[in-house]
């Protein structure tokens, strides 16, 4: 499960200097891959799948299963990485390192239940076969770099893929020990490899290389625009999950100290830096002063600091790029509440909601990608619709009321692929998750996550006697 690039070509490489978000101090530098690299990389990932196919389905399933048992060993190794190169709070960290494990074992125990059908025909026997795609690439992005890697490598294993994983350039250490972990778990050599670099030299080498079966890619909707347009050209299987602009909406009828006691993290989780984020707090008018007034000692008691610190609710930001855009979103001119930061170095950002602002506003319709959220009154069911419709992305979302029917109708009206009523929880490893409109193509995690990664053959097989 090599990760150490082998290059052919010296102008393949270049470095990726790894910072700590929370102090602005260099953590490592890795080497990167470029398109050479890559081509030998899915020839050793090529062989590798073969000899990982032709395995008995129990012993995938086991190997799968150990390697979920070395990472639990290491979980508290691999949160505080997490910590050092991404400013995930260790709470957080400890989480992510756990869910990789989580899923590693609930993709073991479908191998053995990768099963086809058996289709009634006519002098015959029908039946279906679920064949690996061969070789994945899993493109990772930096907001959680651990657990969205599993989410697609896991099941792609499980299907009997070998997969090149590329983390981002900015968070590329957990993925690496990640495969260290699994060569000392038994996986075969090369079957999961890990290819640091940028998303316009690694990330372009794997999307166009015809070796590359499918890509599994997750960050912004203009760079899914670009992945899924290169890898038209060769008619590619990709899955996409893409940018969000949430909306959690509060009905008059909720309860309201629970709502607004939850609406920080849905939206300050990982600082923001949160396809889920509950960025639009969209609240029914007769109840928004009420729920202001609650909403604003809750932001004010996050705890805003050093991400190592058990107390610590919120980190920093992951770059000083990033930064400087959720900082272009708020000016001086808008109201609302707004939580403390550190000063001195670090990428940090204040807790922010706010009010006063137009619905179809910058800060309103775009994906911010940090810990800005804004509140807008509305007035019934159908303007609350209108409202949190009233964006391109459509990946996740929240109801808030104490009437069913109501919860019923507002779930099947908003366009959204993961929807939580009193709650804000979205992800699970045994349910389905995605995106409708701009934030997404195909389905990954849940029960079906390992049908994703494999071709249906159809098989007939003829049960007529010779010709008399």
């Amino acid at each position: 499960m090599s990760h150490t690039p082998t290059r052919s070509d010296p102008h393949d490489g270049h470095e990726l200097l790894v910072l700590n978000p929370a102090t602005e101090e260099a953590v490592a530098t890795v080497p990167g891959t470029g398109p050479a690299d890559v081509d030998a990389a899915v020839v050793r990932a090529g062989a590798a799948q073969v000899r990982w196919a032709a395995l008995a389905p129990g012993e995938r399933a086991r190997l799968l299963r150990r390697f979920a048992v070395v990472v639990d060993e290491h979980r508290e190794e691999l949160a505080r990485l997490e910590v050092r190169e991404a400013g995930h709070t260790l709470g957080n960290a400890r989480w992510e390192a756990g869910n990789v494990r989580d899923l590693l074992d609930y993709a073991a125990g479908g191998v053995e239940r990768l099963t086809g059908r058996q289709i009634p025909v006519a002098g015959g026997l029908d039946v279906t076969i679920l064949e690996p795609l061969g070789v994945v690439a899993v493109i990772a992005p930096w907001n959680f770099p651990l657990p969205i890697a599993a989410w697609g490598t896991a099941p792609a294993l499980a299907a009997g893929n070998a997969v090149l994983l590329k983390p981002a350039e900015t968070t590329p250490l957990t993925a690496l020990r990640l495969a260290e972990l699994a060569l000392e778990a038994g996986l075969p050599e090369h079957l999961l490899q890990v290819l640091p670099g940028t998303g316009s030299v690694t990330g372009d080498a794997l999307v166009e290389h015809p070796g590359v079966a499918k890509i599994v890619f997750t960050g912004s909707t203009a760079v899914g625009k670009r992945v899924l347009a290169k890898g038209a050209a060769q008619l590619k299987r990709v899955t996409l999950e893409l940018g969000g602009k949430s909306p959690n909406i509060v009905f008059a009828d909720a309860d309201i100290e629970a709502a607004a006691a939850a609406t920080p993290m849905s939206f300050l989780d990982n600082s923001g830096q949160d396809c889920c984020a509950r960025t639009r707090i969209l609240v029914q008018r007769s109840a928004y002063d009420r729920f202001l007034e609650l909403l604003a000692p809750a932001i004010e008691s996050v705890v805003v600091g050093d991400p190592a610190d058990e107390k610590t609710t919120m980190g920093p930001l992951i770059s000083r790029a990033q930064l400087e855009r959720v900082r272009s979103y708020v000016t001086d001119d808008l109201a609302g509440i707004r939580g403390t930061a550190p000063d001195g170095p670090g990428f940090w950002f204040p807790p922010t909601v706010l009010t006063g602002v137009e619905p179809h506003a910058r800060v309103a319709v775009e994906e911010v990608f940090g810990p800005v959220a804004v509140v807008l009154p509305f007035e019934d069911e159908a303007d609350a619709i209108r409202l949190a419709n009233a964006t391109e992305h459509g990946l996740a979302g929240s109801i808030w009321t104490r009437d069913v029917g109501r919860a019923l109708r507002v779930s099947s009206a908003v366009r959204a692929g993961n929807l939580s009523v009193n709650s804000h929880s979205s992800v699970r490893y045994w349910t389905p998750f995605g995106g409708f409109k701009q934030s997404g193509i195909g389905r990954e995690l849940g029960p079906d996550a390992l049908t994703a990664f494999t071709e249906t053959k159809n098989v007939f097989i003829s049960t007529e006697g010779p010709a008399q």
